[in-house]
């Protein structure tokens, strides 16, 4: 596919759920994927599928809360692979609670991977698109970005930081460097695992169940921000369910 054959593409948070489905999907269509995240097992076995479907991918096991992890990413894609095309920062994560829960570690947890998470992929792959002179930057946010729900203060806080963080970058991009931002509503992932109050956690299932979109509907989003020609930035999608408020 135009747009897309060839392109090196990184992928944070890509062994299961959105990243997964964006992994195979870009691979599909002839990206080269560079695949991180902190699940080594699942990590591999994508990683397998994709080669197996003919693909061309590599790996690295990585926490996006560790800078030089982010860096090994980035580095891995460029001697593998000559260049770095896209950097997907889809590492995320939504241990939703009620303030009046203290979940301490919740919140530093969310600020740590879905805020410096972010930060530390720019400043991974920022020295390296300035250097090549082209890139593009493909973000994660939410539609908790965009409206602030009980019980998701601190999440929804930082997606909106997500959100500001990639309009200042496109600002300063300048017009060789690409920014979207992705701001998806439920998807049927596994983000509810992370759910630490039981009540908040039977509740999100329950949504899930009902009305959310497969992971796939995401990654077509991302699909196509990517395929556009290097003029074009696409810098906002949002994608929920017609059922979602």
């Amino acid at each position: 596919m135009p747009g897309i054959k060839d392109k090196v593409v990184v992928i944070t948070g890509a062994s299961s759920g959105i990243g997964e489905a964006t992994a195979v999907m870009l691979a599909e269509r002839g990206a080269k994927v560079v695949l991180g995240a902190r699940g080594l097992d699942r990590l591999e076995a994508l990683a397998r599928r994709i080669a197996k479907a003919g693909g061309e991918v590599a790996y690295a096991q990585t926490d996006v809360r560790r800078p030089d992890e982010q860096t090994r990413l980035v580095k891995l894609a460029c001697d593998r692979y000559g260049q770095l095309d896209v950097l997907i920062n889809n590492a995320g994560i939504m241990p939703v609670s009620p303030l009046d829960d203290l979940r301490v570690e919740d919140w530093e947890n969310m600020i740590d991977i879905n805020i410096k998470g972010v930060l530390y992929g720019i400043a991974a792959a920022l020295p390296v698109f300035r250097k090549q002179g082209f890139g593009h930057f493909v973000n994660t946010a939410s539609t908790a970005g965009h409206k602030t729900l009980p019980n998701q203060s601190v999440y929804s806080a930082t997606k909106f930081a997500v959100r500001a963080i990639s309009e200042g970058l496109r600002m300063e991009a300048g017009e060789k460097l690409r920014v979207t931002i992705i701001s998806p509503g439920f998807v049927n992932t596994n983000f509810a695992e992370g759910v630490t109050n039981p009540e908040v956690k039977t509740q999100l299932e329950n949504a899930r169940n009902k009305f959310a979109l497969p992971p796939k509907a995401i990654a077509r989003a991302i699909v196509f921000a990517i395929e556009q020609p290097s003029d074009v930035d696409v810098n906002e999608i949002i994608v929920r369910p017609t059922a979602q408020s």
